[in-house]
């Protein structure tokens, strides 16, 4: 019954825009984030988002472009991903949990995954 679904993955050429979108549901979470692994390479964290507070953090290779929010309504948080490169093609991974502060932006510090979503930028 503890899941969390992502959705919104594609394919888009360099300098388009895309919105991911996760959905958790069976249990209380403090935190959502996304992490990304590109293939051959570690998986890494992207942005995150605390409920009781609305702090966001991002990873420096995405900040300015990245913009994660979140609807508790519907325990659902979207990432606006805008201007992106090639190098943010990877498989999208949405991540629930109740991380500390010094774990938020690490993959201990969350207990629940998404199955992940594929994005694509190419030409």
């Amino acid at each position: 019954q503890v899941h969390v679904v992502e959705s919104g993955g594609g394919l888009v050429r360099p300098g388009d825009s895309l919105t991911l979108s996760c959905t958790a549901s069976g249990s209380t979470f403090g935190a959502m984030a996304w992490f990304r692994q590109a293939p051959g390479k570690e998986r890494e964290f992207v942005a995150s988002w605390r409920w009781a507070t609305g702090v966001k953090y991002y990873a420096d290779s995405v900040k300015g472009r990245f913009s994660i929010s979140g609807n508790k309504a519907i325990s659902t948080i979207s990432m606006q991903m805008n201007s992106l490169k090639p190098e943010d093609t990877a498989v999208y991974f949405c991540a629930a949990g109740r991380p500390i502060t010094s774990t938020v932006r690490t993959e201990v510090g969350y207990t629940t995954w998404g199955q992940g979503t594929q994005v694509t930028v190419s030409s």
